[in-house]
């Protein structure tokens, strides 16, 4: 079972608070620091509590038959290994990852594709430890993860009922109930008929849990509709632009969405309130007018 409320860092996440945002910046920085810290500064500007990035071993990560696949990308044509060597930070870009987000401040972490991309992130003290779609069915790797005791957060994409049953069976071991799942559709983009967001009250009913939304759809009404059926975590990819090269570019929020986002979430919760009935203050005078 996991918990109602918890702390990722110094903020509560859970049912009892404010939505906590995700930026997924993901690999859109295209192995670019000074685009990564564009796209930091504008999750801070626009008021999300963490940036996302992917971590992964390329040797380890990417599958045999598609290592010496030839692709034709902004540095040239290289082989599918060499373009996820060519994008990938490494322990310097970390290092200077973390001393600018504390800088902000803002929280930062990233999805580990591998056991030694999971270590390499424990020694950074990252909040939580987000775990992909693709990963969700590596019940060792959910494991391992569980084990770092950092809280745990699991995308169910692509996935059946029973593989979700399934990650969820070793979480409840494992984490000390200290996880979120996330709803999402694994489409870049995803059709917004595919959304599914009546998944997200069933999913916290059938796993009495904390349940997010990961959105990789074109529009930004869903993300909206997603925190209104309760998710209580929202994750988007972010870009500068979606003209930018890479696969991700396009299914993401650029800043002015992001901006957008936030602040009809926030409007949202003001608007359902508490569920108390009671007379509001600006009733009163009104009252007093209409009834004596």
């Amino acid at each position: 079972m996991g918990k109602k409320n918890f702390k990722i860092g110094q903020t509560y996440v859970g049912e009892d608070y404010p939505v906590f945002f995700i930026a997924e910046i993901g690999i859109n920085h295209n192995g670019d620091l000074q685009i990564a810290k564009k796209l930091i500064d504008a999750s801070f500007a626009c008021g999300w509590d963490s940036v996302k990035f992917q971590k992964r071993v390329p040797e380890i990560a990417v599958p045999e038959e598609q290592k010496n696949v030839m692709r034709d990308t902004p540095w040239g044509r290289m082989t599918y290994l060499e373009y996820k060597k060519r994008i990938e930070f490494g322990k310097e870009e970390y290092d200077y990852i973390d001393r600018y987000c504390a800088e902000k401040p803002i929280m930062w972490s990233c999805s580990p594709w591998d056991i030694p991309s999971l270590e390499f992130l424990v020694e950074y003290h990252v909040p939580y430890i987000k775990i992909a779609s693709a990963s969700i069915t590596n019940l060792e790797f959910v494991k391992r993860a569980c084990e770092t005791k950092i809280p745990i957060i699991l995308s169910t994409g692509m996935s059946t009922l029973e593989e979700v049953d399934n990650a969820v069976d070793i979480l409840n071991k494992y984490s000390d109930g200290n996880f979120v799942l996330l709803h999402t559709n694994s489409t870049y983009p995803a059709k917004s008929e595919d959304l599914n967001l009546r998944a997200i009250p069933m999913m916290k009913k059938r796993y009495d849990c904390v349940v997010g939304y990961s959105g990789h759809e074109y529009d930004i009404n869903p993300t909206t509709i997603a925190a209104t059926v309760g998710a209580k975590i929202i994750e988007r990819h972010i870009t500068l632009n979606h003209n930018m090269w890479g696969t991700d570019q396009k299914s993401s929020l650029e800043i002015r969405g992001m901006d957008y986002v936030v602040r009809r979430i926030r409007d949202m919760e003001n608007c359902l309130g508490d569920a108390k009935i009671t007379v509001t203050d600006a009733e009163r005078e009104v009252r007093k007018k209409l009834r004596g």
